[in-house]
C-alpha cells in the first residue's frame, strides 16, 4: 500500500470545496509520481480500503470515505466525497445494508464510476431481532473465510475495469490469500485454548456475529447491529441478568463506540473490562489496528488474554 494523499480536484472551485470538507476523512494514497496513470477507485470505509489496497498495490490511487476510528454507521457525506465518487473508475462498497447513506451519494455524485460489491457470494447471516439493518448482519469481514470472499470479488472488479494489470491483480490476491490462510489458522489455535463454557463475552454492538459463528465465541451486545440504535433500559438491564446468570468475565469496549454503556454494565455486573476490540474500524498507522490482520489477531489476542485469565 502507498503513501496517502488528497487527490487534486480538476478545477479551483472543486479544491476549495474539498479543502473545505476533508478534514474528517481518511484517505488510503498513493504515492504523487505516476498518479495520473493509475486507476482512480474509492472504497466507502477504512477496512475495505485496505482489502483493496492489497489487491490493487501501486496500480491504484485509492481514497476512504469512512476513515480510521470513524463509524459508518453514522456517516454523513460531505460534498468533497461526492467529488471523489465522481472521479472514480470504480467504488468498492460493502453492501448488506451498511452504508445506507452510499445510494444517495453516488446518485449526488452524477459519475459513471462502476460499484462493486465486496460482499457478494457470501451467505448473509440473518437477525430477526436487528435494528437499523433490518435482518440482515453486514458485519462479514469479522470471519476471515468471508474477507477471502472480499479479496476475490475486489480481485475481479480490477480486472474488470483494468485488463491490462490482470497479472499484477492476481499475484497481489493470491499472495494477500495466503496470508488470510495462515491468520485463519491463527484465530482457530487460539479459540481452542479457551475452554468451551468461558468463550462468551459482551460487547457493544452487536458486530461479531461472522466470527461467533466462525470461531465458537458467543458474543453478547446491548445494541443491535448499528451504532445508531440506543439500548432501552430493558434491554440493559436483560444484558446485566444474563452476565449474571451464565457468569460472563469480560465485557469489551469498541473504538468506534462511546464506552460509558458497557462500564456502567461492567461495574453493576462486576465483570471485568477486557479491553478494546476492533469492529467496524481500522486505527490510523500508529494504533494497535492499522490493518485487517492486525486487527483481527488483536482482536483474539485481547479475547484469549481475558477469557482465559
Amino acid at each position: 500500500m502507498g503513501t496517502r494523499r488528497h487527490a487534486i480536484p480538476a478545477t479551483r472551485r472543486e479544491l476549495l470545496a474539498a479543502a473545505l470538507a476533508l478534514s474528517g476523512t481518511w484517505a488510503f494514497r498513493v504515492p504523487r509520481a505516476r498518479a495520473d496513470s493509475r486507476l482512480r477507485v474509492v472504497a466507502s470505509f477504512s477496512i475495505l480500503a485496505d482489502f483493496v489496497a492489497n489487491v490493487g498495490a501501486d496500480r491504484v490511487d485509492l481514497e476512504t470515505l469512512v476513515g480510521p476510528d470513524s463509524d459508518a454507521h453514522v456517516y454523513t457525506p460531505s460534498p468533497a466525497d461526492a467529488l471523489r465518487v465522481r472521479g472514480a473508475k470504480v467504488v468498492f462498497v460493502n453492501g448488506l445494508g451498511f452504508e445506507g447513506w452510499m445510494p444517495r451519494l453516488i446518485k449526488a455524485s452524477g459519475g459513471a464510476a462502476a460499484i462493486a460489491v465486496a460482499t457478494n457470494g457470501i451467505k448473509p447471516r440473518r437477525m430477526p431481532d436487528a435494528h437499523d439493518h433490518g435482518a440482515i448482519d453486514p458485519h462479514a469481514w469479522q470471519s476471515v473465510a468471508n474477507a477471502k470472499i472480499y479479496i476475490g470479488n475486489i480481485r475481479d472488479a480490477l480486472l474488470g475495469v483494468d485488463p491490462s494489470s490482470s497479472a499484477a491483480y492476481r499475484a497481489a490476491a493470491e499472495d494477500y490469500l495466503t496470508k488470510l490462510g495462515a491468520l485463519e489458522e491463527e484465530v482457530r489455535e487460539a479459540v481452542e485454548r479457551v475452554p468451551p463454557e468461558h468463550r462468551k463475552v459482551i460487547t457493544t454492538h452487536d458486530a461479531f456475529g461472522y466470527f461467533a459463528d466462525a470461531y465458537g465465541i458467543a458474543f453478547i451486545a446491548p445494541q443491535g447491529v448499528s451504532t445508531e440504535a440506543q439500548p432501552s433500559a430493558r434491554e440493559v438491564a436483560r444484558i446485566i441478568d444474563q452476565i449474571r446468570r451464565r457468569r460472563i468475565p469480560a465485557v469489551f469496549l469498541e473504538n468506534i463506540s462511546d464506552p460509558r454503556l458497557l462500564e456502567r454494565i461492567a461495574t453493576e455486573t462486576g465483570a471485568k473490562i477486557g479491553g478494546t476490540l476492533y469492529s467496524d474500524a481500522l486505527t490510523r498507522p500508529t494504533g494497535e489496528a492499522p490493518t485487517y490482520i492486525a486487527m483481527m489477531r488483536h482482536n483474539i489476542r485481547v479475547l484469549i488474554q481475558a477469557l482465559t485469565s
